[in-house]
């Protein structure tokens, strides 16, 4: 058993393979050394199956090709053990023998690329190993092409949820600065509606005896306007043209605010004509209020066109300025302020529909009657203390005070409200009327 290895020559072509000849003949195993080394080959070679195992325990070999009918262990025998223990080893059959049964052995058990006849051309046999060897290469780059392709996805997957993570971070901490936002809007609008709600106290403080009339004015508006399924918006601006329409009332004298518009002289109905004019020209300033402005300029405006100040027409008027005329008159007739004696609301919408689309807006009109049959004929409520309030109830009636509003009804109470009527109600040193839904 001999076994012999030739030197890579300087600047091959053949990638640094190494092929391993098994051959009982020694005349064989030379002719094939001499033919493949000048190619760059590593050659190895080996007398028999036994010394092919042992050369492959210690080197590294790319392909083997081995003779068929050899002493001890047959080429095929060899071949099938290679691909069991090698299994990355290419395997060439080399025979002299037309023998079609060790062939189809050799195929199915050890697995061989190709087999090669004796006696062989030289040209064929150097084709076919090149081309078994370049299989191979094609493999290896494959395998190694795989493996890149596997590195960047587990890269790229650990990328993704790196920028997952971030994105999640991103979010959340996007979604906490637009719940601030958010939570700062709502108080600023909140707190807009609170400093117009002053402004409505002040106005119906001054009218002595009609605290809570423009909060009644807006809560009906704001019902009409629901009724009639305005966009929010719009239904945000009709409820504070009702809380401030009548602004432009605090300029008038005493006298002309206790006296009933029926009773008004001509030069005391022209001024009190003016009042939607003077409210808009008190509002103009704050840009919040353009809108609500405007909707009070025109709330005396008629359908008939013979309305003030601006003598428009049906559908010339705004919604707003139409709900608002039917709320408020509607208001002033339960108030007394039009004929100097109060109405029930039953007596009161008959009066309004007398002037169906002459003054008063039909659709308006159907809405305010809805409202008002969807409202409860009862509502269950007591009288309490102060001392008794506790957080969450809801305020039955306004609760007015010497003929000021200090909260609307309606309200839920908190722990600070209910401080300060406890506060308020020890300073004035009488019991407060405060009634609550049970």
């Amino acid at each position: 058993m001999t076994t012999s290895p030739d030197s890579l020559v300087p600047g091959n072509t053949a990638q640094g393979f190494t092929l391993l000849f098994v051959d009982d003949e020694a005349n064989i195993l030379s002719s094939l050394r001499r033919l493949f080394r000048p190619h760059g080959y590593r050659i190895l070679t080996a007398d028999g199956g036994e010394a092919a195992l042992a050369v492959l325990e210690t080197e590294s070999v790319d392909l083997v090709v081995s003779d068929m009918r050899m002493p001890g262990m047959s080429g095929a025998a060899l071949l099938a053990t290679i691909r069991q223990r090698w299994p990355d080893v290419t395997r060439i059959l080399l025979t002299g023998y037309a023998d079609m049964q060790s062939m189809i052995e050799a195929i199915n058990v050890a697995g061989i690329s190709r087999y090669i006849a004796k006696p062989w051309e030289d040209q064929d046999i150097l084709r076919i190993v090149e081309d078994a060897l370049t299989i191979k290469l094609l493999s290896r780059e494959k395998a190694r092409l795989d493996q890149q392709v596997r590195e960047q996805n587990d890269a790229l997957t650990m990328l993704n949820a790196s920028l997952e993570d971030k994105v999640r971070e991103r979010t959340l901490a996007l979604e906490k600065a637009m719940s601030e936002v958010k939570l700062a809007h709502e108080r600023l609008k909140k707190g807009f509606v609170t400093s117009v709600k002053m402004f409505s106290a002040l106005i119906d403080m001054r009218s002595g005896t009609l605290a809570g009339q423009s909060r009644n004015v807006a809560n009906h508006a704001l019902l009409i306007a629901r009724q009639l399924m305005l966009p929010e918006a719009e239904v945000h601006d009709i409820f504070i043209a009702g809380l401030l329409h009548s602004i432009g009332k605090i300029a008038f004298p005493d006298t002309l605010l206790a006296k009933p518009i029926s009773l008004m002289s001509t030069a005391e109905l022209e001024t009190y004509k003016q009042y939607p004019v003077n409210s808009q020209a008190a509002l103009m300033a704050s840009e919040q209020l353009q809108v609500p402005a405007q909707l009070i300029r025109n709330q005396h405006e008629r359908m008939d066109g013979l309305g003030v100040p601006d003598r428009l027409k049906g559908d010339q008027i705004a919604i707003g300025s139409r709900i608002l005329g039917v709320a408020a008159d509607f208001q002033a007739l339960q108030a007394g302020i039009v004929t100097g004696q109060r109405m029930d609301a039953r007596a009161a919408l008959k009066q309004l529909e007398a002037s169906r689309e002459s003054r008063y807006d039909g659709a308006v009109l159907d809405a305010l009657q809805a409202v008002l049959a969807a409202q409860p004929s009862e509502v269950v409520e007591r009288e309490l203390y102060s001392r008794d309030l506790v957080p969450g109830m809801t305020l039955a009636h306004d609760l007015i005070v010497n003929g000021v509003m200090l909260l609307a009804r309606d309200y839920v109470l908190d722990d600070r409200l209910i401080r300060l009527i406890r506060h308020f109600e020890e300073g004035a040193g009488s019991k407060l009327n405060i009634f609550v839904r049970a």
